[in-house]
C-alpha cells in the first residue's frame, strides 16, 4: 500500500508542474479588424447607381383621343437595332406622315440632336419608343444622354401600330 501512495503522490507531483498556455491572440484581433474594413470596403465598391425615374400615371383614353395630331413641342425617338435611333418631330397623326431621321447613340450623334433642339424651341417632350429590334443597352443609354443634355421633360412610350408601319415604310 505504501508503495501504490509514493506512487499515486509522485503522479500528481508530476501533473502539477504542467503549466497552463495562454496564446498571444493579438495577431488574431489585428487579422479580425483587417477582415472587417475589406469586407466593408468591397460592400462600399459594389454598391449599384440607380437612375431616378419617375412614370406618370397612364390616362385612360378612348379612341378618339388615342389618335393625337402633329404637336410642335414633341420630339419622338425610336430605338432601333445595332444602336441606331430613328427620330421624328412632332406626334403620330393620321393624316400627316413625319419626316424620320436616324442617328446613333453616340456623342456626336443623338446628343448633338438633342442639345441643338433645345437651342432652337427651348421646351419640349421628348417620347421615347422602344422597337422590338432594340436592347436594353441602347434603353440605358439613351436616358443617359437625358440626364448628359438636362432634358427633365421626357416619357417612356409604347410602340403604336403607326410606329411600325412608319419603320415599314423606310424599311428600318
Amino acid at each position: 500500500m505504501a508503495n501504490f501512495r509514493q506512487f499515486a503522490y509522485q503522479r500528481s507531483a508530476r501533473r502539477s508542474f504542467r503549466r497552463i498556455l495562454h496564446p498571444d491572440m493579438t495577431p488574431m484581433v489585428g487579422l479580425g479588424f483587417l477582415l472587417v474594413t475589406f469586407f466593408l470596403l468591397a460592400a462600399d465598391f459594389t454598391k449599384t447607381t440607380v437612375l431616378p425615374l419617375s412614370m406618370p400615371v397612364k390616362p385612360k383614353m378612348d379612341h378618339e383621343q388615342s389618335t393625337l395630331g402633329p404637336c410642335v413641342g414633341a420630339m419622338t425617338l425610336i430605338l432601333g437595332e445595332n444602336n441606331k435611333v430613328h427620330y421624328y418631330y412632332g406626334l403620330l397623326s393620321v393624316d400627316v406622315k413625319p419626316e424620320m431621321h436616324t442617328t446613333s447613340l453616340t456623342a456626336t450623334g443623338l446628343r448633338q440632336v438633342l442639345l441643338q433642339e433645345k437651342a432652337e424651341s427651348g421646351k419640349f417632350i421628348v417620347l421615347i419608343k422602344s422597337s422590338d429590334k432594340a436592347k436594353y443597352r441602347n434603353m440605358v443609354d439613351v436616358l443617359d444622354e437625358m440626364n448628359i443634355t438636362d432634358m427633365y421633360r421626357y416619357a417612356l412610350v409604347d410602340m403604336a401600330q403607326g410606329d411600325y408601319d412608319l419603320l415599314r415604310q423606310h424599311g428600318l
